[in-house]
Protein backbone atom coordinates (compact mmCIF):
# COMPACT_ATOMS: atom_id res chain seq x y z
CA UNK A 1 0.00 0.00 0.00
CA UNK A 2 1.40 3.42 -0.97
CA UNK A 3 2.02 6.13 1.67
CA UNK A 4 -0.85 8.16 0.18
CA UNK A 5 -3.21 5.15 0.38
CA UNK A 6 -2.25 4.57 4.01
CA UNK A 7 -3.07 8.18 4.84
CA UNK A 8 -6.48 7.84 3.14
CA UNK A 9 -7.19 4.58 5.01
CA UNK A 10 -6.17 6.10 8.34
CA UNK A 11 -8.39 9.11 7.71
CA UNK A 12 -11.31 6.82 6.88
CA UNK A 13 -10.82 4.87 10.09
CA UNK A 14 -10.60 8.08 12.11
CA UNK A 15 -13.77 9.36 10.48
CA UNK A 16 -15.55 6.11 11.28
CA UNK A 17 -14.44 6.33 14.92
CA UNK A 18 -15.68 9.91 15.20
CA UNK A 19 -18.96 8.95 13.55
CA UNK A 20 -19.48 6.07 15.96
CA UNK A 21 -18.64 8.21 18.97
CA UNK A 22 -21.46 10.60 18.08
CA UNK A 23 -23.95 7.93 19.08
CA UNK A 24 -24.81 5.99 22.19
CA UNK A 25 -25.42 2.30 21.49
CA UNK A 26 -28.17 0.42 23.26
CA UNK A 27 -28.35 -3.38 23.12
CA UNK A 28 -31.06 -5.12 25.05
CA UNK A 29 -33.25 -8.07 25.79
CA UNK A 30 -36.96 -7.86 26.53
CA UNK A 31 -38.06 -11.00 28.34
CA UNK A 32 -41.26 -12.67 27.14
CA UNK A 33 -41.52 -10.24 24.21
CA UNK A 34 -40.06 -12.22 21.34
CA UNK A 35 -40.81 -10.97 17.81
CA UNK A 36 -42.38 -7.74 19.02
CA UNK A 37 -41.41 -4.05 19.00
CA UNK A 38 -39.84 -1.49 21.31
CA UNK A 39 -40.73 2.18 20.94
CA UNK A 40 -37.84 4.57 21.60
CA UNK A 41 -38.81 7.99 22.96
CA UNK A 42 -36.72 11.09 23.65
CA UNK A 43 -37.43 13.69 26.30
CA UNK A 44 -37.14 16.98 24.40
CA UNK A 45 -37.15 19.73 26.99
CA UNK A 46 -40.38 18.94 28.81
CA UNK A 47 -42.22 16.88 26.20
CA UNK A 48 -41.81 13.32 24.96
CA UNK A 49 -41.07 12.61 21.28
CA UNK A 50 -41.03 9.25 19.50
CA UNK A 51 -37.62 8.61 17.93
CA UNK A 52 -38.19 5.21 16.38
CA UNK A 53 -39.78 1.79 16.58
CA UNK A 54 -37.25 -1.04 16.90
CA UNK A 55 -37.86 -4.69 16.12
CA UNK A 56 -37.34 -7.29 18.84
CA UNK A 57 -36.14 -10.57 17.32
CA UNK A 58 -37.28 -14.10 18.09
CA UNK A 59 -34.88 -14.34 21.03
CA UNK A 60 -36.09 -11.05 22.56
CA UNK A 61 -33.01 -9.05 21.51
CA UNK A 62 -32.90 -5.55 20.00
CA UNK A 63 -30.33 -2.83 19.36
CA UNK A 64 -30.45 0.87 18.63
CA UNK A 65 -28.17 3.92 18.26
CA UNK A 66 -29.08 7.34 19.64
CA UNK A 67 -27.32 10.45 18.33
CA UNK A 68 -25.97 12.43 21.27
CA UNK A 69 -24.07 15.71 21.13
CA UNK A 70 -20.94 16.19 23.20
CA UNK A 71 -21.71 17.43 26.71
CA UNK A 72 -25.46 17.07 26.25
CA UNK A 73 -26.69 13.71 27.58
CA UNK A 74 -30.16 12.68 26.49
CA UNK A 75 -33.05 11.15 28.43
CA UNK A 76 -34.23 8.17 26.36
CA UNK A 77 -37.16 5.92 27.30
CA UNK A 78 -38.04 2.46 26.01
CA UNK A 79 -41.68 1.42 25.74
CA UNK A 80 -43.32 -1.91 25.03
CA UNK A 81 -46.83 -1.00 23.96
CA UNK A 82 -48.04 1.66 26.35
CA UNK A 83 -45.80 0.57 29.22
CA UNK A 84 -42.43 2.19 29.92
CA UNK A 85 -39.93 -0.62 30.38
CA UNK A 86 -36.64 1.29 30.80
CA UNK A 87 -35.31 4.81 31.37
CA UNK A 88 -31.85 5.80 30.17
CA UNK A 89 -29.63 8.86 30.46
CA UNK A 90 -27.16 8.45 27.61
CA UNK A 91 -23.90 10.22 26.86
CA UNK A 92 -22.10 10.18 23.53
CA UNK A 93 -20.01 7.07 22.93
CA UNK A 94 -21.61 4.89 25.61
CA UNK A 95 -22.35 1.21 24.99
CA UNK A 96 -25.33 0.30 27.14
CA UNK A 97 -26.88 -3.07 27.88
CA UNK A 98 -30.49 -3.30 29.04
CA UNK A 99 -32.39 -6.30 30.35
CA UNK A 100 -36.10 -5.64 30.81
CA UNK A 101 -39.46 -7.31 31.06
CA UNK A 102 -42.86 -6.10 29.90
CA UNK A 103 -43.88 -5.08 33.44
CA UNK A 104 -41.34 -2.29 33.74
CA UNK A 105 -38.61 -4.09 35.70
CA UNK A 106 -35.16 -3.59 34.22
CA UNK A 107 -31.41 -3.46 34.80
CA UNK A 108 -28.88 -1.39 32.89
CA UNK A 109 -25.09 -1.56 32.53
CA UNK A 110 -22.51 0.54 30.71
CA UNK A 111 -23.84 3.96 31.71
CA UNK A 112 -23.26 5.30 35.20
CA UNK A 113 -25.94 7.98 34.85
CA UNK A 114 -28.46 5.44 33.52
CA UNK A 115 -27.75 3.18 36.47
CA UNK A 116 -28.37 6.09 38.87
CA UNK A 117 -31.56 6.97 37.00
CA UNK A 118 -32.75 3.37 37.35
CA UNK A 119 -32.29 3.61 41.12
CA UNK A 120 -34.15 6.96 41.17
CA UNK A 121 -37.09 5.31 39.46
CA UNK A 122 -37.02 2.28 41.76
CA UNK A 123 -37.12 4.55 44.81
CA UNK A 124 -40.02 6.49 43.30
CA UNK A 125 -41.94 3.31 42.41
CA UNK A 126 -41.43 1.98 45.95
CA UNK A 127 -42.93 5.02 47.69
CA UNK A 128 -45.76 5.12 45.15
CA UNK A 129 -46.57 1.50 45.98
CA UNK A 130 -46.54 2.17 49.73
CA UNK A 131 -48.77 5.25 49.45
CA UNK A 132 -51.18 3.48 47.08
CA UNK A 133 -51.48 0.58 49.52
CA UNK A 134 -52.28 2.98 52.36
CA UNK A 135 -54.80 4.90 50.23
CA UNK A 136 -56.57 1.65 49.38
CA UNK A 137 -57.16 1.09 53.11
CA UNK A 138 -59.20 4.31 53.33
CA UNK A 139 -62.19 2.69 51.64
CA UNK A 140 -64.56 1.47 54.32
CA UNK A 141 -62.33 2.68 57.17
CA UNK A 142 -63.72 4.28 60.31
CA UNK A 143 -63.02 7.94 61.16
CA UNK A 144 -60.32 6.93 63.62
CA UNK A 145 -58.73 4.60 61.06
CA UNK A 146 -58.88 7.30 58.36
CA UNK A 147 -57.06 9.73 60.63
CA UNK A 148 -54.35 7.15 61.35
CA UNK A 149 -53.96 6.20 57.68
CA UNK A 150 -53.77 9.82 56.54
CA UNK A 151 -51.06 10.45 59.11
CA UNK A 152 -49.11 7.46 57.77
CA UNK A 153 -49.47 8.80 54.21
CA UNK A 154 -48.22 12.20 55.36
CA UNK A 155 -45.24 10.59 57.09
CA UNK A 156 -44.41 8.66 53.91
CA UNK A 157 -44.50 11.89 51.88
CA UNK A 158 -42.35 13.83 54.38
CA UNK A 159 -39.78 11.04 54.61
CA UNK A 160 -39.57 10.74 50.82
CA UNK A 161 -39.37 14.51 50.33
CA UNK A 162 -36.48 14.77 52.79
CA UNK A 163 -34.73 11.85 51.13
CA UNK A 164 -35.12 13.45 47.69
CA UNK A 165 -33.79 16.78 48.98
CA UNK A 166 -30.71 14.91 50.18
CA UNK A 167 -30.45 13.21 46.79
CA UNK A 168 -30.57 16.37 44.70
CA UNK A 169 -28.14 18.15 47.01
CA UNK A 170 -25.59 15.31 46.99
CA UNK A 171 -26.01 14.72 43.24
CA UNK A 172 -26.22 18.34 42.17
CA UNK A 173 -23.95 17.75 39.17
CA UNK A 174 -25.90 14.76 37.88
CA UNK A 175 -28.74 15.21 35.39
CA UNK A 176 -30.60 12.40 37.19
CA UNK A 177 -31.91 15.08 39.56
CA UNK A 178 -33.97 16.65 36.75
CA UNK A 179 -36.84 14.09 36.75
CA UNK A 180 -36.83 14.06 40.57
CA UNK A 181 -38.03 17.68 40.58
CA UNK A 182 -41.06 16.68 38.49
CA UNK A 183 -42.17 13.60 40.46
CA UNK A 184 -45.80 13.50 41.58
CA UNK A 185 -47.12 11.17 44.27
CA UNK A 186 -50.61 9.82 43.72
CA UNK A 187 -52.63 11.87 41.28
CA UNK A 188 -51.86 15.38 42.39
CA UNK A 189 -49.13 15.70 45.05
CA UNK A 190 -45.86 17.04 43.57
CA UNK A 191 -42.87 16.00 45.63
CA UNK A 192 -41.28 19.44 45.09
CA UNK A 193 -44.56 21.34 44.97
CA UNK A 194 -43.76 24.19 47.36
CA UNK A 195 -42.79 27.59 45.97
CA UNK A 196 -39.75 27.60 48.26
CA UNK A 197 -38.53 24.45 46.47
CA UNK A 198 -37.60 26.87 43.69
CA UNK A 199 -34.53 27.66 45.81
CA UNK A 200 -33.42 24.00 45.64
CA UNK A 201 -34.08 23.97 41.89
CA UNK A 202 -32.15 27.19 41.30
CA UNK A 203 -29.15 26.02 43.35
CA UNK A 204 -29.01 22.71 41.48
CA UNK A 205 -29.26 24.51 38.13
CA UNK A 206 -26.20 26.57 39.13
CA UNK A 207 -24.26 23.37 39.80
CA UNK A 208 -25.47 21.53 36.70
CA UNK A 209 -24.57 24.43 34.42
CA UNK A 210 -20.90 24.11 35.44
CA UNK A 211 -20.92 20.63 33.89
CA UNK A 212 -23.59 20.89 31.17
CA UNK A 213 -23.78 24.57 30.15
CA UNK A 214 -25.71 23.82 26.95
CA UNK A 215 -28.22 21.26 28.24
CA UNK A 216 -31.82 21.87 27.15
CA UNK A 217 -33.03 20.09 30.28
CA UNK A 218 -31.34 22.64 32.53
CA UNK A 219 -32.87 25.51 30.54
CA UNK A 220 -36.35 24.11 31.17
CA UNK A 221 -35.55 23.53 34.85
CA UNK A 222 -34.23 27.07 35.17
CA UNK A 223 -37.54 28.42 33.84
CA UNK A 224 -39.37 26.43 36.52
CA UNK A 225 -37.13 27.92 39.22
CA UNK A 226 -37.70 31.43 37.88
CA UNK A 227 -41.47 30.91 37.71
CA UNK A 228 -41.52 29.95 41.37
CA UNK A 229 -39.33 32.91 42.30
CA UNK A 230 -41.69 35.23 40.43
CA UNK A 231 -44.69 33.73 42.22
CA UNK A 232 -43.00 34.16 45.61
CA UNK A 233 -42.29 37.81 44.80
CA UNK A 234 -45.87 38.24 43.61
CA UNK A 235 -47.22 36.79 46.86
CA UNK A 236 -44.96 39.11 48.82
CA UNK A 237 -46.26 42.10 46.92
CA UNK A 238 -49.86 41.03 47.46
CA UNK A 239 -49.12 40.73 51.17
CA UNK A 240 -47.54 44.17 51.21
CA UNK A 241 -50.51 45.62 49.29
CA UNK A 242 -52.63 45.56 52.46
CA UNK A 243 -50.14 47.92 54.10
CA UNK A 244 -49.70 50.46 51.28
CA UNK A 245 -53.18 50.31 49.77
CA UNK A 246 -52.16 49.01 46.34
CA UNK A 247 -49.96 46.24 44.85
CA UNK A 248 -46.43 47.61 44.64
CA UNK A 249 -44.35 47.61 41.46
CA UNK A 250 -40.56 47.68 41.12
CA UNK A 251 -39.25 47.90 37.55
CA UNK A 252 -36.27 49.41 35.71
CA UNK A 253 -36.53 52.63 33.74
CA UNK A 254 -34.79 53.30 30.41
CA UNK A 255 -31.48 53.87 32.24
CA UNK A 256 -31.75 50.55 34.06
CA UNK A 257 -32.52 52.17 37.42
CA UNK A 258 -35.27 50.39 39.36
CA UNK A 259 -38.16 52.63 40.36
CA UNK A 260 -40.61 51.55 43.06
CA UNK A 261 -44.21 52.72 42.67
CA UNK A 262 -44.64 53.09 46.45
CA UNK A 263 -41.63 55.47 46.53
CA UNK A 264 -43.21 57.97 44.13
CA UNK A 265 -43.68 61.21 46.05
CA UNK A 266 -46.96 62.57 44.69
CA UNK A 267 -50.44 63.21 46.02
CA UNK A 268 -52.06 61.66 42.92
CA UNK A 269 -50.43 59.04 40.68
CA UNK A 270 -51.78 57.93 37.33
CA UNK A 271 -50.64 54.32 36.90
CA UNK A 272 -50.96 53.17 33.30
CA UNK A 273 -50.13 49.89 31.57
CA UNK A 274 -49.50 50.39 27.85
CA UNK A 275 -47.47 49.20 24.87
CA UNK A 276 -45.17 51.30 22.71
CA UNK A 277 -45.99 49.13 19.69
CA UNK A 278 -49.52 50.55 19.31
CA UNK A 279 -49.89 53.85 17.42
CA UNK A 280 -53.08 54.83 19.27
CA UNK A 281 -51.38 54.48 22.64
CA UNK A 282 -48.39 56.54 21.48
CA UNK A 283 -50.79 59.25 20.31
CA UNK A 284 -52.51 59.15 23.74
CA UNK A 285 -49.16 60.09 25.28
CA UNK A 286 -48.83 63.14 23.05
CA UNK A 287 -52.45 64.27 22.83
CA UNK A 288 -53.67 63.57 26.37
CA UNK A 289 -51.06 62.66 28.96
CA UNK A 290 -48.48 65.33 28.10
CA UNK A 291 -50.95 68.18 28.48
CA UNK A 292 -52.32 66.69 31.73
CA UNK A 293 -48.78 66.31 33.09
CA UNK A 294 -47.99 69.95 32.27
CA UNK A 295 -51.22 71.14 33.92
CA UNK A 296 -51.08 69.09 37.12
CA UNK A 297 -47.49 67.98 37.83
CA UNK A 298 -46.57 71.02 39.94
CA UNK A 299 -49.76 70.51 41.96
CA UNK A 300 -48.71 67.01 43.09
CA UNK A 301 -49.53 64.84 40.06
CA UNK A 302 -47.24 62.11 38.68
CA UNK A 303 -47.48 59.41 36.02
CA UNK A 304 -46.01 55.94 36.49
CA UNK A 305 -46.24 54.22 33.11
CA UNK A 306 -45.58 50.48 32.77
CA UNK A 307 -44.78 49.31 29.24
CA UNK A 308 -45.75 45.70 28.52
CA UNK A 309 -43.34 45.37 25.61
CA UNK A 310 -41.11 42.34 24.99
CA UNK A 311 -38.78 44.57 22.93
CA UNK A 312 -37.25 47.02 25.40
CA UNK A 313 -35.28 48.69 22.60
CA UNK A 314 -38.43 49.76 20.77
CA UNK A 315 -39.97 51.02 24.01
CA UNK A 316 -36.86 53.00 24.94
CA UNK A 317 -36.75 54.62 21.49
CA UNK A 318 -40.41 55.66 21.69
CA UNK A 319 -40.11 57.35 25.09
CA UNK A 320 -36.95 59.12 23.90
CA UNK A 321 -38.55 60.26 20.63
CA UNK A 322 -41.69 61.47 22.45
CA UNK A 323 -39.59 63.10 25.20
CA UNK A 324 -41.89 61.75 27.91
CA UNK A 325 -41.11 63.54 31.20
CA UNK A 326 -42.78 61.13 33.63
CA UNK A 327 -41.72 57.77 35.07
CA UNK A 328 -41.55 55.05 32.42
CA UNK A 329 -40.58 51.46 33.31
CA UNK A 330 -40.47 48.08 31.53
CA UNK A 331 -39.31 44.54 32.40
CA UNK A 332 -39.23 43.25 28.81
CA UNK A 333 -41.57 40.35 29.57
CA UNK A 334 -44.56 41.70 27.65
CA UNK A 335 -47.85 40.03 28.58
CA UNK A 336 -45.88 37.51 30.70
CA UNK A 337 -44.96 40.21 33.21
CA UNK A 338 -46.16 39.18 36.71
CA UNK A 339 -47.68 42.64 37.09
CA UNK A 340 -50.37 41.81 34.52
CA UNK A 341 -51.66 39.20 36.99
CA UNK A 342 -51.16 41.46 39.97
CA UNK A 343 -53.35 44.17 38.44
CA UNK A 344 -55.62 41.81 36.47
CA UNK A 345 -54.76 43.41 33.11
CA UNK A 346 -57.08 42.16 30.37
CA UNK A 347 -56.57 44.83 27.69
CA UNK A 348 -54.31 47.81 26.98
CA UNK A 349 -54.13 50.58 27.85
CA UNK A 350 -55.23 50.04 31.46
CA UNK A 351 -55.30 53.03 33.81
CA UNK A 352 -55.46 53.23 37.61
CA UNK A 353 -55.48 56.24 39.93
CA UNK A 354 -53.68 56.20 43.27
CA UNK A 355 -54.37 59.05 45.70
CA UNK A 356 -52.82 59.44 49.14
CA UNK A 357 -51.51 55.85 49.00
CA UNK A 358 -54.82 54.22 48.07
CA UNK A 359 -56.30 52.93 44.81
CA UNK A 360 -59.23 55.15 43.80
CA UNK A 361 -62.51 53.65 42.61
CA UNK A 362 -63.54 56.72 40.63
CA UNK A 363 -64.50 56.02 37.01
CA UNK A 364 -62.72 57.87 34.17
CA UNK A 365 -63.77 56.89 30.65
CA UNK A 366 -62.28 59.80 28.66
CA UNK A 367 -59.99 62.82 29.02
CA UNK A 368 -62.74 65.03 30.44
CA UNK A 369 -63.74 62.60 33.21
CA UNK A 370 -60.09 61.77 33.94
CA UNK A 371 -59.25 65.47 34.38
CA UNK A 372 -62.29 65.96 36.56
CA UNK A 373 -61.26 63.11 38.84
CA UNK A 374 -57.64 64.29 39.11
CA UNK A 375 -58.68 67.89 39.87
CA UNK A 376 -60.99 66.62 42.61
CA UNK A 377 -58.28 64.48 44.17
CA UNK A 378 -55.66 67.25 44.06
CA UNK A 379 -57.78 69.64 46.12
Amino acid sequence: MSRFSKIIAAAAIAAAVVSCSDAAKVAGVVEQAASSEVVVKLLNGNRMEVLDTVAVDASGKFSYKVEVEAGQPEFVYLYHGDRKIASLLLSRGENVTVTADTLGHYTVFGSEESEKLAQVEKDYAAVETRISALAAQLEGATDAQISKINKEITNEYIAYYRDRVRYVMTNSKSLTVVPVFYQVLGESLPVFGQLTDGIHISNVCDSLETVYPDSKYIRVLRKEAQARKDQMELNARIGAADEIGFPDIVLPDAKGQKVRLSDVDAKVILLQFWTASQAAQKMFNIDILKSMYEDYHKKGFEIYQVALDPDKGTWANVIKEQNLPWINVCDGLGSSSPYTLLYNIGALPATFIIADGELVDGEAVDEKSLRKLIEKLLK
